[in-house]
């Protein structure tokens, strides 16, 4: 009897190890696999058992998480979901994540190792930390006003801080509420399908993912070209530029909207829009020397991310010479984002160098301890500090007196372009309306903001389209609302500042 009882406690122990070895092989060695396996309902289910991590505008949280009591519990809200969508992006249940939504995924999801600092103690129990949160660089007051600006015109507005590359406002319009496509069901799947079908294309990011011909606006980067080259020395000199020009090898003559443009400067070529002259100069400085300068300013460049990614401006590497006067003036096939013009100005206004842009100052754990922190670093130089003070000079000249009269602002130094953008078969629709532009408050030592402005405006009359009308107020109103932020800044800083040095109350 004794016998059979230690045959059985044997047999017991050796199905009882069976078990234990089948466990940990699947939940050790297996558990990666099955995780992965989209049969696995439990990684969705764990996806979204616990709130997701916030974006944060300005100090405020612009999104949230809604307690569904469902199987996928937490559903992300979005508190102005037009206004911020084109920074946010979606983070739906159904139709996953885009832009910081997507590229802060980690972070906001709560998997990102940097939460954990005892990263085996979740190992050991396959929980997470809570998500952390994405501190942007976005400024309220800017955003809005840019959004209402346009006013629901299809267009965008990128403005940036020069001296840092840090993203000030982001907008893309007509634009869409994110918190639509949070969940699952019907009406999710109804909504999407009306966004994706609508004519206007509210899902489009018009400010990062999309790229218009520039006009007249890509004569900033034209005329550095020429500076940086040699080509030209004097400003104020006449260039030689013939009026009417015959694009190079063509009997096709290339007209000018201003008056006084033969053999016009530089600064007058600027100042008053001159197509003759910057397709001389872009064809003088060379199919060679016109790559070599746009790729300073980052065109060509499809890595570029703020941490979302950007669609590549481009500036065509082989054509003929009447092809590349039409590109020395934003035209052919010469493109760009609403971001690589606001980056343009910034250069302008930077001395020459462009700082990496950027959407996200730093992430923190759900206590708001710092993870990640922004690291200045340079993107590109993109002329010689002396080519970008001449062209300060120039821009300056276009809002004191020329056509971008319409954003100056009292009392600050505010430097522009304006630009009117032909396209469609035969250039027969209607011109896109750009503007490019930086604004310095009086006493500071640097310019706030840069800011480029394009509106689509498929609903103006053809002849009432150009960026002075159209894009410049836009752009007045962010650069001020920037001036205001910054004066509001150094103010603070020197209450704290006084604060500090004050001596005690006795």
């Amino acid at each position: 009897m004794i016998r059979c009882i230690r045959h059985a406690a044997a047999l017991c122990l050796l199905l009882l190890a069976a078990l234990l070895v089948n466990a940990v092989r699947v939940q050790v060695f297996q558990a990666p696999e099955l995780d992965r396996n989209p049969a696995n309902r439990r990684v969705v289910m764990a996806r979204y058992a616990d709130p997701r991590g916030d974006i944060v505008v300005d100090g405020v949280p612009v999104t949230g998480s809604k307690d569904t009591r469902q199987p996928l519990r937490h559903e992300r809200t979005y508190t102005d979901g037009p206004l911020y969508a084109p920074v946010t992006g979606l983070a739906s249940q159904t139709y996953g994540t885009t832009l910081l939504e997507n590229a802060e995924d980690p972070v906001l999801s709560g998997t990102s190792p940097m939460l954990a600092p005892f990263p085996f103690v979740h190992d050991l129990g396959r929980t997470r930390p809570a998500g952390g949160n994405v501190v942007t660089t976005v400024r309220e007051p800017l955003q809005r006003l840019a959004y209402e600006g346009l006013a629901g015109r299809r267009g965008a507005v990128a403005a940036v801080e020069p001296s840092s590359g840090r993203i000030l406002a982001l907008v893309s319009s007509p634009s869409y509420d994110p918190g639509l496509l949070s969940g699952t069901g019907r009406e999710v799947a109804a909504a999407w399908a009306r966004l994706n079908a609508a004519p206007d294309q509210p899902m489009l990011n018009r400010a990062l993912r999309q790229t218009y011909p520039p006009g007249s606006t890509f004569k900033i980067v034209t005329a550095a070209a020429a500076l940086d080259a040699g080509v030209v020395t004097d400003v104020d000199a006449p260039t030689d530029a013939p009026e009417p020009y015959l694009l190079p090898g063509t009997r096709t003559v290339l007209p000018n909207e201003a008056k006084g443009c033969g053999n016009a400067s530089l600064a007058y070529a600027i100042r008053w829009s001159c197509n003759t002259v910057m397709a001389h100069l872009g064809v003088r400085v060379g199919a060679a020397g016109m790559l070599d300068a746009v790729a300073r300013f980052g065109f060509n460049d499809a890595s570029l991310r703020v941490p979302s990614a950007v669609a590549r401006s481009n500036f065509d590497t082989e054509m003929t010479l009447d092809r590349l006067a039409l590109s020395a003036i934003g035209q052919y096939d010469t493109t760009a984002t609403p971001l690589q013009m606001a980056l343009v100005a910034a250069a302008v206004a930077n001395g020459g160098e462009i700082a990496q842009p950027h959407l996200v100052d730093r992430t923190t754990t759900a206590d708001g301890d710092t993870v990640a922190q922004h690291v200045r670093r340079t993107y590109r130089q993109a002329m010689l500090p002396p080519t970008a003070l001449r062209l300060q000079q120039l821009m300056v000249s276009v809002v004191d007196g020329g056509s971008g009269s319409n954003a100056a602002i009292e009392g600050a130094r505010v430097g522009g372009k304006t630009g009117t953008a032909q396209h469609g078969v035969g250039n027969t629709g209607t011109p896109y309306a750009w503007f490019i532009g930086w604004a310095q408050g009086p006493g500071t030592g640097r310019p706030a903001v840069a800011v480029a402005v394009v509106v689509e405006d498929a609903s103006a009359n053809r002849e009432d389209v150009s960026g002075g009308g159209s894009a410049a107020p836009i752009a007045r109103s962010v650069m001020e609302a920037a001036l205001r932020e910054e004066e509001r800044r150094d103010a603070e800083r020197l209450g704290a500042h006084r604060r500090a040095v004050a001596p005690p109350v006795r």
